[in-house]
């Protein structure tokens, strides 16, 4: 076991290398000079711009600039910010706890539904069952998240009035955040109504960021176990006269659990990709919404850093789902 997870290791450097280098060069192609967009409206002698692009280390070649960048990294620097003058890495670790909370519960409601109803959908495989789920699936799947991100909102939030726009919580609650998750720091504050008030934030942005997911879980769901149930030691499961729970639940669910646990990883990388669609709209507070407005103020440092974490993020979800394949099926690990 331990070779294995050492061999999934060493392929994550040459991924971080590659990220860090999508991420120096990204953001340098875009129009735009970081320099003016700090001084806003302020006239600025070229002598001072010079002075500053000199300060931020702007005017070396820019192989030096990745070099410079690189080892910073290596050393735990994700550079400070050109806007707000504060660290990166502080930001981050800042903002992601809200980002973390809508994406994990994202990914519980794909899950929780999503699983169910695919092995109910390859069961029932053929019926109008069958069809509804697998109907209702592409339709999610298909659907742009910034479509239906504004159209729950003028249904639910501006027609029904059932649901608040943007935020995470009411400005009726205040308290210091402990966890940075809401939903556990409005618990530990002890107000009455602020985990009902932080819950009905979190409604809208997590049935708009699970969507995707949870369509594309219970499709690959579906598929896994229709293979699965076609299998011999299925049939012979039900020739021992075990019970239908036992035999789709036990020995048909569990070899299907491997695509699935691969397709729930890929996801993550959907989640975070689509939170910033999501956080944008529903203006909630955290990478996401960070790394729109970085890009729009060219500001290097965070768009760098930030997706040096996010892919560190992903990178990390990733090995812990090859881990996973190794307990589920020891000969994955051979």
């Amino acid at each position: 076991m331990l070779r294995f997870l050492l061999g999934r290791i060493a392929i994550l450097i040459p991924t971080f290398l590659g990220v860090s280098l999508i991420a120096f060069s990204f953001i340098r192609m875009l129009p735009g000079d970081p320099v003016m967009l700090m001084s806003g409206e302020r006239v600025m002698s070229e002598e001072k711009h010079a002075q500053i692009m000199h300060d931020l280390g702007l005017d070396r070649p820019m192989p030096v600039q990745y070099l410079n960048y690189l080892t910073d990294v290596l050393s735990g620097d994700l550079g400070t910010s050109i806007v707000t003058k504060r660290p990166v890495l502080g930001e981050f670790l800042s903002l992601f706890p809200a980002t973390l909370e809508l994406s994990l519960c994202a990914i519980i409601l794909a899950v929780v539904l999503g699983v169910p109803a695919g092995v109910l959908a390859a069961v029932k495989r053929g019926t109008w069952f069958d069809q509804s789920i697998m109907g209702v699936a592409l339709i999610g799947y298909s659907m742009p998240i910034f479509w239906w991100g504004l159209l729950l909102i003028i249904f639910f939030s501006g027609y029904l009035g059932w649901t608040p726009v943007s935020g995470r919580i009411s400005l009726m609650y205040f308290f210091p955040p402990v966890t940075g998750f809401m939903l556990i720091d409005s618990l530990l504050s002890g107000q009455a109504g602020a985990f009902k008030s932080a819950l009905t934030y979190l409604i809208l942005p997590t049935i708009v960021l699970g969507t995707i997911p949870l369509a594309v879980i219970a499709r690959q769901t579906r598929s896994a176990m229709l293979e699965v149930l076609g299998e011999d030691y299925v049939r012979t499961a039900k020739s021992k006269g075990l019970s239908p729970f036992r035999v789709v639940g036990v020995h048909a669910l569990r070899n299907a659990l491997i695509p699935v646990i691969t397709t729930i990883g890929l996801q993550v990388g959907v989640l975070l990709a689509g939170a910033i669609l999501t956080e944008t709209i529903f203006s909630w507070p955290g990478i996401g919404k960070w790394m729109v407005d970085a890009v729009f103020k060219r500001d290097y440092a965070v768009v760098q850093g930030g997706l040096l974490l996010i892919a560190g993020v992903i990178m990390l979800v990733n090995l812990a789902v090859d881990v996973t394949y190794g307990f589920i099926n020891p000969r994955i690990r051979h």
